[in-house]
């Protein structure tokens, strides 16, 4: 028997109201039944075409936004902040890393004040063990403690996005929701941080949702594929199984149009910058 999984969706529906006098009430609705399990320790990757509704999936499994209708259960809690504000235990087990480090970072706020600030709102800890926390935390991403006094733009674009690997490791999440996270870097760094993920997975157990248009990446660091279109999840299934032979028509004409897939490549990229 197949274990609980850390994330469930069932048939999650996302409407949005607009309109004005002129035109009446409009619904649009961007997600349009959407289910998946994540279980624990292995990625999911969510693929599709801006616009298909991987980004409002993402704020509706870390809390920002309800479901309009439909299940999520993330550890076994059923969750619908619309019905009943989670609590501060269930926060802490899902956090987001964004595309773009230096937009989700305080450009006035130093880097030790961006990661204890995170214990600050979740735990009890005292400023001490915040620091000591912080320190520790900035070794286990790559870099020195001493970066804790820098600035934003004191770092580069790789540096920053540890730090917000960093920040969202904080307080000890069970699930990442990786929102492209290596798009915004050049071709080096993005091996060094798809390192950096697989590494602190293995050594923490995380389960990652990984949202990404780069195929290369998925193929090599996904276990399942989720693609999706205009709201509704079209195929889904073991990462082999749905790049080596694609059931739906979109899938088809997604990998079709994006720029070869071709894990040797990445894996031989990721190769050099370990050697």
């Amino acid at each position: 028997m197949a274990a609980d999984p850390i994330l469930l969706a069932e048939n999650l529906v996302r409407d949005y109201h607009g309109g004005s006098l002129l035109t009446g009430r409009k619904v649009t609705r961007a997600l349009k039944g959407v289910s998946f399990r994540l279980d624990r320790g292995r990625t999911l990757a969510i693929v599709g075409e801006s616009g298909c509704g991987k980004s409002t999936l993402a704020r509706i499994l870390t809390m920002i936004d309800p479901q309009t209708s439909g299940r999520l259960t993330i550890a076994g809690e059923d969750v619908d902040i619309a019905r009943a504000r989670p609590g501060r235990s269930l926060r802490r087990k899902v956090q987001i890393v964004f595309q773009n480090p230096y937009a989700s970072l305080n450009p006035r706020q130093k880097i030790g004040d961006a990661l204890t600030e995170q214990l600050y709102l979740n735990t009890d800890d005292s400023a001490a063990q915040r620091r000591d926390k912080a320190a520790a935390m900035l070794e286990r991403v790559g870099l020195s403690p001493d970066h804790a006094r820098r600035f934003p733009h004191m770092l580069s674009g790789g540096q920053r996005q540890r730090v917000a690997i960093a920040r969202a490791l904080m307080v000890r999440p069970e699930i990442l929701v990786l929102d492209e996270p290596v798009s915004a870097l050049d071709l080096s760094v993005q091996a060094q941080v798809l390192n950096l993920l697989r590494d602190l997975q293995d050594e923490l157990g995380l389960s990652y949702a990984f949202i990404s248009h780069d195929l290369s990446v998925v193929r090599y660091l996904a276990d399942t594929v989720m693609v999706m279109n205009a709201g509704e999840v079209v195929e889904s299934g073991p990462r082999d199984a749905v790049f080596g032979d694609p059931q739906h028509a979109y899938t088809r004409r997604l990998f079709a149009a994006t720029p070869s897939a071709d894990v040797a490549a990445i894996r031989a990229r990721l190769a050099r910058r370990s050697a």
